[in-house]
């Protein structure tokens, strides 16, 4: 992981993907989170989510998402389908700076990440 600071115990935002050179703007309820035992939680926009996640050197790999089932507007349900297809069951390269987070698939893909800060 290329690291100006820690990747576990921080709640990231979700501040955009960008998938087949389009950018989508997440919602504001979008987040993850990623502890020490190897465990990433959070929100794709309308459902929460838990995965078993592995780090390894720059490498980020989520296991299967396991998501709540409920129903929003048409906009956060499409942007949660594009997250969580993004995260769950691959291995994405990460790169933590600046209190920014990028997690980058092998085909280009990535997310936008930022720190988040208490309200």
């Amino acid at each position: 992981m290329t690291v100006d600071e820690p990747l576990t115990g921080v709640e990231w935002r979700v501040v955009s993907v960008v998938a087949d050179g389009t950018t989508h703007a997440a919602p504001a309820s979008a987040r993850l989170r990623i502890d020490a035992r190897g465990t990433a939680a959070g929100n794709l926009g309308c459902n929460t989510f838990s995965a078993p996640v592995a780090l390894d050197a720059d490498r980020v790999t989520f296991g299967e998402l396991r998501t709540t089932k409920m129903a929003c507007d048409s906009a956060r349900m499409a942007f949660e389908r594009l997250l969580g297809g993004l995260l769950g069951g691959q291995s994405l390269t990460g790169r933590a700076e600046h209190g920014d987070l990028t997690l980058t698939t092998g085909h280009g893909d990535h997310v936008n990440l930022t720190r988040s800060t208490p309200e």
